[in-house]
């Protein structure tokens, strides 16, 4: 009991107290949640897209259309080049994927053989410069898989993309910072943009692949060039690799972070400015309850009227899947006591096989992605994968459809 209270960084009152409960008029009801497939590949016959995050963009008739980046995967941490692909009729449909440049492999000089690519790409858009900035960050490969021994200074790429819908040459955000000389990095990870245009974000880092740090960032952006300009205290961890990809959101003039650990929990904290970060607790429930979640990242769902988390967690019906990588879950945040309502949760995409008897057949989907689609939608993208099935999976979208 007091190890949990400890964890969830409130007390037994606090946790029962009605008074200090989010009140019920002000949770969000979600109408429905709508699962689609986008691309099919379970059956081995085609191609797995990986990591597909898409973002909002204006036209110039009035309207939006959806803009995806995405990379096919072929085994563990093995990506292909970046792709993107455009949706003009609100995602039900979307057109062949092309490769980004900028974002495909490169030799790596006085490495012969060695290619360094990217992954783990985030497109967002930028309304000030009406651009969108597309970053991931460097990874590399020797012949036809992931080089776990050449796996040299890791640090964010980025590519933009122009209003006439030109890419830009790859770019490195640069931190020269001896605290992450090993790896720094926002791979997967949301932003946030400020009325100024300066984007809000995270950098999980590291002197050695052990205990990486999480600190909150400040950068710059023209649309061409991004730019750190000042980065906050860090938040730590000593279990593993330490605090990994982190994601932030801006919700009612304040900042939120979710991050990916490794010693069964993931973690929240909050701050007034987007650098200085509260300490950071273990996600629980409202009772004081933790929730037992397993190396995997989480993302935010940032409605007007209430802020949700994505998330995936330990069940019954997946005891045995990898990391419990499925289903997707999500649930409506206690932005003051930082936890989750229970009982809002709701599945966003189910689990597809057996997670008990046969955990090598289920789709496993750890790496997914939370666009705001407009006012009463918002949707949830991810690429399945089957690691023991050949890298199989689906390309799945869910649509969450807002009772308000």
């Amino acid at each position: 009991m007091f190890r949990r209270q400890f964890l969830c960084g409130i007390s037994t009152a606090a946790a029962l107290s009605p008074s200090l409960s989010l009140a019920s008029e002000s949770r969000l009801r979600i109408e429905s949640i709508t699962p689609q497939t986008l691309r099919r590949n379970r059956d081995g016959q085609s191609e797995t897209w990986f990591h597909p995050r898409a973002c909002m963009v204006p036209r110039r008739d009035g309207g939006s259309f959806a803009l995806m980046t995405m990379q096919w995967i072929r085994g563990s941490d093995y990506f292909g080049p970046v792709h993107w692909t455009r949706s003009d009729d609100h995602g039900k449909t979307w057109s062949d994927p092309e490769p980004i440049d900028a974002l495909g492999r490169v030799p790596v000089p006085e490495h012969d053989g060695l290619m360094a690519g990217v992954c783990d790409v985030v497109p967002e858009y930028h309304e000030m410069t009406n651009t969108v900035l597309a970053m991931g960050h460097v990874v590399f490969y020797r012949g036809e898989k992931f080089s776990s021994r050449e796996q040299l200074s890791r640090y964010p790429v980025y590519t933009v993309r122009r209003d006439d819908g030109t890419w830009s040459e790859r770019k490195i955000l640069q931190w020269d910072d001896p605290r992450g000389s090993f790896i720094y990095t926002n791979n997967c990870g949301q932003r946030a943009v400020n009325a100024d245009g300066d984007i809000i974000m995270s950098l999980t880092f590291g002197a050695t692949n052990k205990s990486r740090s999480v600190a909150g960032v400040r950068c710059t952006f023209d649309g061409e060039q991004l730019k750190i300009v000042d980065v906050g205290p860090a938040l730590t961890l000593s279990a593993g690799r330490g605090l990994l990809e982190p994601s932030v959101t801006r919700w009612n003039d304040r900042y939120y972070i979710t991050i990916r650990a490794e010693d069964g929990h993931g973690y929240v904290a909050s701050s007034r400015d987007g650098l200085n970060y509260g300490e950071k607790r273990a996600w629980c429930w409202d009772d004081g309850t933790s929730i037992a979640m397993s190396t995997t990242q989480q993302h935010w769902v940032n409605h007007p009227q209430g802020l949700f988390l994505v998330y995936t967690r330990q069940d019954k019906s997946n005891k045995n899947v990898m990391r419990w990588r499925a289903p997707l879950w999500i649930a409506q945040v206690d932005p003051d006591r930082l936890c989750l309502l229970r009982d809002t949760e709701r599945v966003v995409l189910p689990i597809v096989g057996d997670g008990i008897n046969h955990p090598e057949e289920v789709a496993l989907m750890g790496n997914f992605h939370v666009t705001n689609a407009g006012p009463d939608e918002t949707w949830v993208t991810v690429g399945e994968w089957m690691p023991k099935r050949s890298a199989r999976g689906d390309l799945r979208m869910a649509r969450i459809k807002w009772a308000e």
